[in-house]
């Protein structure tokens, strides 16, 4: 049963998508080797931003890892896409932060790798940045964001559970007429050379109207002030792992399908919106990459894993007002519930 008013995730209210298991934790974690680490920086009304970092064990600029990138409206800023596009690897973890501060993070993730010993004879590297506009709900100006901040994220990334909503780069999002923030899934599922995991993670920011097991809702909906009209733009940064041996070719069709899945959530993909997707895989490049003919299954896993994801990052994210009055309130789960009948 749901106690209003708790930030609960989707599949706890029984909104979880699709037929396929998941991981232990419904997470990007649930992927062996990734851990994810987020620096939360609160200080309201006026600075509500931070910075997420997914960190796959044993990256680096010698022992890069297969990924593959898609974007589906470029109006935004991911720092070392086109070398991931153009290689098909991924020699960095991957940072999330707020659109005015990915510049300092990507330095500070550069920093950070110079001082391991197993970069000691690197004399270049390709960070890899995302971003969102926290500027609804944050002096982005400010560019609170700190090389302090960003190794914080880093060191204390871990495998286990990730925390939602209003944490890291997510801290200051909005999407769909609701707060938002980070969401995360994950998908077990059988090939024929065994059982792997799929894991995304989401930094929710984008524009439109949410769908919820096919209907329409609008903050009106749930008795919620309606901010409307605002514009309908935004991003999302998707950032999607796997265990199953594939290829840059092969990441990059998944990535697609990551972006693709944002349509089930009601995203509107409007003029201003940065839509991007990075899919990697865990093992390094396998030349016994699996058929084509074998993928179907993980696209499934993508699309579901990616639409509870953006439920999940309205459903644990809390109602914020930020330095010019703007307030977004929270997917109210019992209202929802309602709407849906169930």
């Amino acid at each position: 049963m749901h106690t209003p008013g708790t930030p609960t995730r989707a599949r706890a209210l029984g909104l979880g998508v699709g037929g396929l298991p998941t991981g232990p934790y419904n997470a990007l974690t649930d992927v062996p080797g990734v851990r994810v680490g987020h620096t939360t920086l609160v200080d309201p009304p006026r600075v509500h931003s931070g910075v997420t970092a997914i960190v796959p064990d044993g990256v680096g600029p010698e022992s890069p890892l297969p990924a593959g990138v898609f974007v589906g409206n470029g109006y935004g800023k991911l720092l070392g896409s086109t070398q991931v596009a153009e290689l098909g690897t991924l020699e960095t973890p991957v940072l999330l932060t707020s659109t005015l501060s990915a510049f300092r993070a990507a330095d500070a993730l550069v920093g950070w790798l110079l001082e391991r010993p197993e970069t000691a004879g690197a004399r270049s590297l390709n960070p890899v940045v995302g971003e969102c506009n926290d500027g609804l709900l944050s002096d982005i100006r400010s560019r609170p964001v700190r090389e302090e901040h960003v190794r914080a994220a880093l060191t204390g990334a871990s495998a286990g559970p990730v925390a939602e909503g209003c944490v890291g780069g997510g801290t200051g999002l909005t999407a769909l007429g609701f707060k938002a923030g980070i969401g995360t899934s994950s998908r077990r599922l059988a090939l024929a050379d065994g059982p792997v995991t799929l894991g995304v993670l989401v930094q929710a920011n984008f524009g439109g109207t949410l769908r919820v097991a096919g209907r329409t809702v609008t903050p009106a909906d749930v008795g919620l002030p309606d901010p409307r009209p605002v514009p309908d733009d935004g991003s999302c940064m998707i950032v999607a792992a796997t265990d199953a041996p594939l290829d840059a070719r092969q990441l990059t069709r998944l990535a697609r399908r990551a972006v693709y899945a944002l349509a089930r959530s009601g995203a509107a993909y409007a003029h201003g919106s940065g839509d991007y997707a990075l899919a990697f895989a865990t093992r390094p490049a396998d030349p016994r990459a699996l058929p084509d003919t074998a993928l179907d299954p993980l696209f499934v896993a993508v699309l579901d894993a990616v639409e509870e994801a953006v439920l999940d990052s309205l459903l644990t994210a809390t109602t914020t007002t930020g330095p010019h009055g703007d307030t977004r309130h929270a997917l109210p789960a019992t209202e929802l519930l309602a709407l849906l009948g169930g």
